[in-house]
């Protein structure tokens, strides 16, 4: 068992435990998308493809850096790891409208479909493994709300 000192003593973990948010005792999923979210307000205005861009490196780094602390504590895909909740957040409020308003929809529509996992999210989750399955059931939780979300843009006119 590795406390809780130890994994924030290490860079890899620290990132994957979403800087500490995965060490809620509560709800560590929805602790880290909150974080995922704040690092979303404080990020500039980009056009999408940088955005984009930007979405997809953390992608292949979570695929890195998930896989290596799930190697490392011995669990596949410790509750504790939630970057794949950012990146998942992240491709969310791909090309989303400002304001608080989509901000917290995206928020709620992503959790639900990552608590609930729909198929294909289930099939991911459940059928891949290392760093790749950690992420990729996020990645389509993910694509998934951004869908809705764009879905409402089009449904508010």
């Amino acid at each position: 068992m590795h406390s809780n000192k130890a994994i924030l003593a290490n860079p890899i973990h620290l990132v994957a435990f979403g800087f500490g948010a995965g060490l809620s005792p509560k709800a560590p999923g929805s602790v880290g998308t909150i974080v995922a979210v704040l690092i979303y307000l404080v990020l500039p205005s980009m056009p999408p493809i940088i955005y984009a861009g930007l979405v997809l490196l953390s992608f292949f780094f979570g695929i890195w850096i998930c896989g290596k602390t799930a190697e490392d504590l011995g669990v596949h895909d410790h509750g504790g790891i939630v970057w794949d909740e950012f990146v998942g957040y992240w491709i969310t409020m791909f090309m989303a409208p400002s304001g608080l308003f989509w901000v917290l929809l995206g928020f709620v529509f992503f959790r639900l479909l990552d608590i609930f996992k729909p198929w294909p999210i289930k099939w991911a989750d459940k059928e891949l493994a290392g760093g790749l399955g950690i992420m990729l059931d996020d990645v389509l939780a993910g694509i998934m709300a951004a869908l809705g979300m764009q879905a409402v843009v089009v449904l508010i006119g």
